[in-house]
């Protein structure tokens, strides 16, 4: 039961990233303009799409599901710092702490891997 339970949360954490970077895409001149707005340069958005969708693919088939996890919690959490930080609105606030829970996660997943449904660790 524990593979089968590693390998759901896989699917969820993965859920998130993937989603993200397709629709960072679909909206590449809005995602940039919202960057701008909080001092992050444009040149980084290729490498925040790619982090996302190859990474929550990494993670959702569990490729190198470890160091993809920790790399993810890290980017999660510079995310909430960044964008997240204005703490006299109860959105951010929300939005803050659900940054936190899936970095969270990510960091089980480094700490105890993929589980037997994986690729590769």
């Amino acid at each position: 039961m524990t593979d089968t339970v590693n390998l759901l949360g896989r699917i969820l954490l993965s859920a998130i990233f993937i989603a993200a970077g397709v629709q960072k895409i679909v909206g590449y001149d809005g995602t940039l303009a919202f960057m701008a707005q909080y001092g992050v340069p444009g040149f980084m958005l290729p490498g925040v799409i790619a982090l996302e969708l190859l990474g929550g693919v990494a993670v959702l088939v569990g490729f190198g599901a470890r160091w993809v996890a920790l790399a993810l919690a890290v980017f999660t959490v510079i995310a909430a710092m960044v964008f997240h930080s204005n703490f006299t609105e109860p959105i951010q606030v929300a939005m803050f702490m659900k940054n936190l829970a899936i970095a969270g996660g990510l960091l089980l997943l480094f700490a105890h891997g993929p589980g037997r449904y994986a690729v590769r660790d």
